[in-house]
């Protein structure tokens, strides 16, 4: 489905990321996912009389490196609020949050669409992040018709990360969040595992007609925990908006859940506005100061950042920018290209190791292989030393590409190292270029009439050719080599031999 040509599109996301601290924001119970339900819920985040909330610094110091990450002004001062709504999975009838003075506002960052020379850039406005607490969940089956209340979640810190409504695709709403995904990740705030709720997006969809500046009446998708699942929520709302507007209807402003099962949204409830949840300061709470001098320190710590190491990849590594941003898009893809390189470059034996070989083959088989079976990278069956090791035999010409994939794949099977695989299948490449020369002759001999139409200027007979002296080889003749022979040996098409 895609949006009527004469509509224009506008999303806003709001990013739910979990604070990767030990404990909850208010209390010592523990943040550990798949614990027994509510095992993990103690009597500050229930809310029960005579306890009160003390507010974790660790939950402090990582949502300001995110706000120092994309460049927008983390407060010196902030507070707390008490957002008042009733859900069964509230236990204390008021969620703690940020409103009137959020711990950071401001700030972007840079997303890109497409690649090579159709690669474009364009910059999401960051409206605010806060702080706040989750509340627990609740839990639909396996209870003969009731619902079960789970509040281990109850309590945990998380920063909401509010973007303006810049993105007009679901194409730019996936690259976006993506983005916030490996930012959280790299600076080690939040695990990003959207399977467990670790990083959890909810979409402001509207549209408009185009060339119209006023915001059409918009619809959130909430708690969308897949990037593939978001983008599909986001096109079918598209076209049910524009469906309804079409037809005489009109958009009404509601919070709705996606159901992946039938691809569609279906109404959850209607939104509210700020007014209906009385915010309030938090009298339990005092302002969150922050002493220049640390925030200062917390700049310095900073990690390479994605766009920071992809620069980088391209400078040191003349790497194309996609491949480079490819390789930076998370932080374990990074790590396995930089542990692959490593490794290589340490059996090189002096020599410089090729970081476009390494990068081909991670962006490539290794990325292939981890789509098709659904596993991430780290949980990838050859490791990046495992990888380093068959890489050489590509570098020191034992292997061909062609055969080195033969090995890969074995590798991938559990088969073993590259050198037992390659020793076991006899599929060390041919680089005597006296048996090349071997092969390509009887090759020629055995068909004068091609050879003769070739010198006759059929000239894509080459690769027939080409393909004769590879089956003779079992493939494994040298490719370059074999190609420089025959180009030798049969001449120019059309001229003398």
């Amino acid at each position: 489905m895609s949006a009527h040509s004469r509509w224009e599109v506008v999303i806003g996301l709001e990013i739910h990321a979990q604070l990767a601290t030990q404990s909850k924001i208010f209390s010592g119970a523990s943040t550990r996912f798949g614990a027994e339900p509510n095992a993990q819920a103690c009597a500050v985040d229930l809310g029960l009389p005579g306890v009160l909330p003390v507010l974790n610094g660790e939950a402090v110091h990582m949502a300001a490196l995110f706000g120092l990450a994309i460049n927008a002004e983390v407060a010196l001062a902030s507070m707390f609020d008490r957002k008042n709504y009733f859900y069964p999975d509230l236990p204390k009838g008021y969620q703690i949050s940020q409103l009137a003075q959020p711990i950071v506002s401001g700030g972007q960052v840079v997303i890109t669409l497409g690649e090579g020379e159709d690669a474009v850039q364009k910059t999401i406005r960051v409206t605010r992040a806060h702080l706040e607490e989750d509340a627990g969940k609740s839990l639909h089956e396996d209870f003969a018709g009731m619902t079960g209340i789970d509040l281990n979640r109850a309590g945990t810190p998380l920063i909401e990360i509010v973007s303006e409504p810049d993105m007009r695709s679901a194409a730019e709403a996936v690259a976006y969040a993506r983005k916030i995904h490996a930012i959280v990740q790299y600076l080690g705030i939040c695990d990003g595992n959207m399977q467990e709720g670790s990083f959890r997006v909810d979409a402001n969809v509207s549209i408009r007609p185009k060339g119209e500046t006023t915001l059409g009446t918009r619809t959130e998708i909430k708690n969308v925990n897949s990037f593939r699942f978001l983008e599909r929520a986001i096109l079918f709302e598209i076209e049910r908006q524009i469906e309804l507007i079409e037809d005489g209807g009109t958009v009404q402003q509601q919070t709705r859940l996606y159901d992946p099962d039938k691809d569609e949204t279906r109404m959850m409830r209607t939104k509210e506005a700020a007014d209906d949840y009385r915010y309030f300061p938090d009298p339990d709470l005092l302002p969150v100061v922050i002493a220049p001098e640390t925030l200062a320190a917390w700049r310095d710590s900073l990690p390479e950042l994605p766009d920071a190491k992809a620069d980088r990849y391209q400078r040191e590594y003349g790497l194309s920018a996609y491949d480079a941003a490819v390789l930076t898009s998370s932080k374990a893809t990074a790590a396995y290209f930089e542990q692959t390189l490593a490794g290589l470059q340490g059996l090189m034996a002096g020599k410089s190791a090729d970081a476009k070989l390494c990068a081909n083959w991670v962006t490539g088989a290794i990325a292939a292989q981890l789509n098709k079976t659904g596993l991430a990278i780290d949980e990838s069956p050859v490791s990046a030393e495992s990888l380093a090791r068959l890489l050489l035999r590509i570098a020191d010409n034992t292997l061909s590409n062609k055969l080195a994939r033969e090995v890969f794949d074995a590798m991938w099977a559990g088969e073993g190292e590259a050198d037992a695989i390659i020793d076991a299948r006899g599929l060390k490449q041919i680089t005597d270029s006296s048996a090349i020369e071997a092969l390509v002759d009887e090759v020629l001999a055995a068909n004068p009439d091609k050879v003769a139409e070739y010198r006759g200027g059929k000239d894509k007979l080459f690769g027939f050719f080409v393909g004769q002296a590879m089956k003779a080889a079992r493939g494994k003749a040298n490719p370059q080599q074999l190609n420089e022979i025959l180009q030798a040996r049969l001449g120019t098409p059309g001229g003398s031999e």
